[in-house]
């Protein structure tokens, strides 16, 4: 089987609830000496405002595509069997499961590292956008992980030395023309690496 085929990514429609089982179910093999999961679930209470629910909404084949990628990452970093991803779309009242992670992995380490870091990037990265609304109005959130990972690109593209091309004075729509060198930590500035 190929690596995909032991990925399940799902964007679920509104109305849809996660089931924890299903995914469970799914990533769990007699190789696998341990199942490492992630359940987000919606709380009751923001800084001392009371949230009724949140409410999701996705650019759902971005979305999926960004999460085989991460998958494909995390595969490529830790000793996985399967990962089941799942995210609902509209309300999700209060105590309900948003988000469920669940990754199989022959050791404990290995699946709870490359969970954590499941979670972690599609928090981060994947298109799909967060409204908390409470008692007395409602807001649109960045997750905390996409500032990070926001700030961590622009010190890396910060880091990069410009030159100007030596001889080149001309002005194009773009101004002067320069020549990027990459600093060796830092060779991949989009996040973005494809393999």
């Amino acid at each position: 089987m190929s690596s995909e085929e032991n990925n399940l990514i799902e964007i679920l429609e509104e109305g849809h609830k996660v089931d924890i089982a299903k995914y469970i179910d799914y990533v769990t093999a007699p190789q696998a000496g341990a199942i490492a999961t992630f359940s987000g679930t919606t709380r009751d209470t923001f800084e001392g405002k009371t949230v009724m629910e949140l409410r999701y909404e996705a650019y759902v084949p971005m979305a999926t595509r960004y999460l085989s990628s991460i998958c494909a990452s995390a595969r490529s970093n830790w000793d996985i069997h399967k990962i089941a991803v799942a995210h609902r779309l509209g309300a999700v009242p209060v105590g309900e499961t948003s988000v469920f992670v669940a990754v199989s992995s022959v050791h404990r380490g290995d699946g709870l590292d490359a969970c954590k870091f499941l979670i972690d990037e599609l928090k981060a990265s994947v298109p799909i956008w967060k409204k908390e609304v409470y008692a007395n109005g409602e807001v649109w959130k960045e997750n905390a992980e996409f500032l990070e990972k926001r700030l961590e690109l622009a010190e890396t593209r910060g880091s990069l030395v410009k030159k100007h091309v030596a001889g080149e004075h001309k002005r194009s729509c773009c101004g002067s023309k320069v020549r990027v060198q990459e600093d060796e930590d830092h060779t991949d500035i989009a996040g973005d690496n494809k393999e």
